[in-house]
């Protein structure tokens, strides 16, 4: 991300960003001002959350407890700063749990912080941004590879923009658990598992080599940890070689149990999951060819904070990300955009009873609006049901998991009668709030269902916890009767909704 030089006006700025791997939590704090970050806190604590998950894809009560006390200390450091100056991430084992929405309400208490999900892709775009950041600028084509608890990794990019993006389904905890659940370390158990790890890789290993690059880095535990036993072992001098890793392997082997390992450089915390993430970097370097890869400091938290930067200094990928969408799908520019006037005048009318800040919810609401119409372009028969499956099931970066259920909600709820069912597997706080965004959407969309897009009159709403009162000046109503009908209409359609809707003339 390249942030504009002739900005004048300076920014400062503590940030912080969480990350809750399904290895180790993170926590980085820094004071950000203009294009720079400088840390001023670290904190990690290793909770193996992925090591908690059960064979029905339940997170345990002990691996929960371990993340709800890390979270609390964690916490106790945020509590000096605001909302729109933390970010807080779950990855692959919080993607997978079943039980993650639960968990989530735990977490986001002990924490004192909301929590979103990001998609592998979302992960692998923030840490290469994290990479691309902490290394000098040489003007290369880098691939950078990140082996996690639950999921590795993989990106191929050129400065600060990524070319490829992929999100493999194994990390160093699952790999570990599944073929060394004992730590008995065989030749038959390691062939076994760089088998399954390299047919992860083989339709991702030849789009790599047709893409090219010339420079490799390897990002978080499990890279830092191997880069530390070759070179205390004094296999290589820096970074990790494919010579250092042959002869890794052969040590491994030799000591045949995880237990029996005496290796320089290797942490106890590190231990039970050092020989999984063994496999899956040996397979990269097998599949991928590479003779050496350097180790960057830079991850997905200081990716997080970078892309933070970006949207305090309205540079917000997200909007590129929508932006795209309404080229791709050909969207109706025009009306998206009176649409989207619309809906955020009728919300500036109603944030304050309704309790939707402005700043949060107005680009939310504006997203939904300017992609409603998205799934046009797929069929016009059920077109809101189209355009929700493209807005939940898509790559959008910079984008949570949350966001996207969200807008996709919105744009399904958009027209035809709403299903209050639709809300059911959100919280209780957000699915009020997906409710009343969608009551504006809606209204907004019917107020400008003409297209002719000429100028509204002077509208006023008002708004009580469940109601909502329309007042139109004198005649209007009168003179516009497809509108009248279609608001009339409403009235009966959000009482599915258990909201009342009131039309009325000065």
């Amino acid at each position: 991300m390249i942030f504009s030089r002739s900005r004048k006006e300076q920014f400062h700025r503590q940030l912080a960003a969480v990350d809750l791997g399904s290895n180790s939590f993170h926590m980085i704090v820094a004071r950000a001002s203009d294009r720079a970050l400088q840390v001023q806190d670290r904190l990690r604590e290793m909770v193996r959350l992925g090591a908690g998950l059960d064979e029905a894809g339940n997170l345990d009560e002990a691996a929960q407890q371990r993340a709800l006390a890390c979270l609390e200390r964690f916490g106790q450091r945020l509590q000096s700063l605001k909302d729109r100056e933390v970010r807080v991430v779950g990855t692959n084992t919080l993607r997978a749990a079943r039980n993650a929405t639960d968990f989530l309400q735990q977490a986001e208490a002990a924490l004192g912080q909301s929590v979103e999900i990001i998609s592998g892709i979302e992960e692998a775009r923030l840490i290469y941004l994290g990479v691309a950041h902490s290394l000098a600028e040489e003007g290369n084509r880098r691939m950078v590879i990140d082996i996690g608890g639950g999921s590795t990794e993989v990106i191929i990019g050129e400065r600060f923009e990524p070319l490829l993006l992929e999100s493999l389904y194994m990390g160093c905890v699952s790999m570990s658990r599944e073929f060394f659940p004992d730590g008995e370390i065989t030749q038959v158990r390691l062939r076994a598992a760089e088998m399954a790890a390299q047919l992860e890789l083989e339709g991702f290993a030849h789009r790599c080599h047709q893409l090219g690059w010339e420079q490799t880095v390897g990002a978080s535990g499990t890279a830092k940890a191997l880069a530390k036993v070759v070179q205390a072992q004094g296999w290589c001098t820096e970074g990790i070689t494919a010579k250092s890793m042959k002869q890794l392997r052969k040590a491994l082997l030799e000591a045949g149990h995880i237990d029996r390992l005496s290796l320089k450089g290797l942490s106890e915390e590190r231990r039970p999951v050092f020989v999984g993430g063994f496999v899956i970097m040996w397979a990269l370097f097998q599949s991928l060819d590479i003779k050496q890869m350097l180790v960057s400091d830079g991850a997905l938290r200081e990716g997080l904070l970078y892309d933070m930067l970006g949207r305090h200094q309205h540079e917000d990928v997200r909007e590129q990300s929508v932006e795209l969408l309404q080229k791709r799908y050909q969207i109706d520019l025009e009306h998206a955009w009176q649409v989207e006037k619309t809906a955020l005048a009728l919300l500036d009318q109603v944030s304050e009873p309704w309790q939707l800040e402005q700043s949060r919810y107005g680009q939310l609401l504006g997203w939904a609006a300017r992609l409603h119409e998205i799934g046009l372009a797929i069929a016009h028969a059920g077109y809101h049901k189209h355009g929700a499956y493209l807005l939940e099931h898509s790559d959008l970066p910079g984008f949570s998991v949350q966001e996207q259920q969200l807008l996709a909600k919105l744009v399904y709820s958009h027209r035809r009668k709403p299903d209050p069912q639709a809300f059911s597997d959100l919280s209780k706080s957000v699915r009020d709030i997906a409710m009343k965004l969608t009551i504006l959407l809606r209204l907004a969309v019917k107020l400008q269902r003409s297209r002719l897009h000429d100028a509204l009159p002077d509208l006023h709403l008002k708004a009580k916890p469940r109601q909502l009162k329309l007042i139109f000046p004198s005649d209007w109503l009168e003179q516009h009767d497809l509108t009248r009908a279609d608001l009339e209409r409403e009235i009966g359609h959000l009482l599915l909704l258990d909201y009342e809707l009131k039309i009325e003339s000065l």
